[in-house]
């Protein structure tokens, strides 16, 4: 076969370099192949990425598909300031995949975009690793993706992140508040810290205080740079068990809005969700920005998860054997009772 050359000289002279988004693209392949199981049916490198669904509809009467897409907001900037970049890839997936998990969805596959100033073929395939670990965590196929060089709208060390992910489930088994009911008992999971909501407001707390983030804190027992980076959980390996054998009612991803915006989604409109703060241990990352930023209790609670990353709702006859799946890691943080005080979240 015959191989043509083009010379870029005008278009590398403009600041896209397409060699070396195409060393970039080869960098990667054995990363995104890794993640990839028997239903993904090419490789990078075609107009589209396929995947068959045959073995996953098999045992479905009616199956649904469930996609999401998220980025990781302004977590991003301490990422590219501080060159922390290796693990922003886990907190993408994590923002997507979560989503879907909580509506009961097994994931399936993943794609990515990726725009930046000044494309580096090093620079790329530290993300893609992070991106990929996260589909390995989260049990997704990384099956195609978009890097975009866009000089002028970024500046070379920028670049931006979006993620979208699918998955399904069988119509009669999708989690939601049409399935809450009263007495039903609302299990917390942990966060590993702030996830991938609130930055704006922890940059302006690192910035209004001056903070050294790169020094050890007795307080944190570790450097706020270690503790804002921390990727967001993946909660597959949690759910999953509990989503095949039908043990949980509902499922609310603790995103941007906190407990109180999202535990709302779904507690039907006649019941109150009763959630009990001392339940669980608040990560001390959020003591001090309650402190430095001088943010009131009820503020905290709308804009960051405050040590939960995710809420199920559980029958009580199942209570025992949830809790058994999830060993230490399934806290009893309240429970689903009749409307009081005109709200749908309570926090005591």
């Amino acid at each position: 076969m015959r191989r043509i050359t083009i010379l870029n000289d005008q278009y590398k002279a403009a600041g896209v370099n397409i060699e070396a988004g195409a060393e970039a693209v080869n960098d990667i392949k054995s990363v995104v192949k890794s993640t990839q199981d028997s239903n993904v049916l090419s490789g990078i490198g075609g107009f589209g990425a396929e995947y068959a669904i045959g073995s996953l509809v098999k045992n479905m009467s009616n199956p649904v598909l469930v996609s999401g897409t998220d980025g990781v907001g302004t977590k991003l900037m301490l990422a590219i300031q501080n060159d922390r970049n290796e693990h922003i890839g886990v907190d993408l997936v994590a923002m997507c995949v979560n989503d879907i998990l909580s509506q009961g969805a097994t994931p399936m596959f993943f794609l990515d975009y990726l725009s930046t100033g000044a494309l580096k073929p090093d620079h790329v395939a530290k993300i893609v690793q992070g991106i990929a670990e996260g589909c390995k965590q989260g049990h997704l196929s990384l099956i195609g993706g978009e890097m975009a060089e866009m000089p002028g709208m970024y500046r070379n060390k920028d670049y931006d992140l979006s993620g979208f992910a699918v998955g399904m489930v069988d119509k009669d088994k999708m989690l939601g508040a049409q399935k809450v009911s009263k007495g039903d008992i609302l299990i917390g999971l942990p966060s590993s810290g702030i996830h991938s909501n609130g930055y704006s407001l922890v940059r302006k707390i690192i910035k209004d205080n001056d903070l050294n983030i790169e020094e050890y804190r007795d307080d944190l027992k570790e450097s706020i740079l270690d503790a804002v980076m921390r990727p967001t959980n993946i909660y597959y390996s949690d759910l999953k068990p509990l989503l095949d054998k039908n043990l949980v009612n509902a499922a609310a991803h603790i995103t941007g809005g906190g407990i109180l915006d999202n535990l709302a989604r779904i507690i039907p409109t006649n019941l109150t969700a009763d959630v009990y703060e001392k339940a669980w241990h608040r990560p001390a990352i959020f003591d001090l920005l309650q402190k430095y930023g001088n943010v009131n209790h009820q503020e905290m609670h709308s804009v960051f998860n405050m040590g939960i990353g995710m809420i199920l709702a559980v029958n009580p006859q199942n209570l025992n054997v949830v809790k058994k799946y999830l060993g230490d890691k399934g806290l009893e943080i309240g429970e689903v009772v009749d409307q009081h005080d005109n709200v749908s979240v309570a926090i005591s």
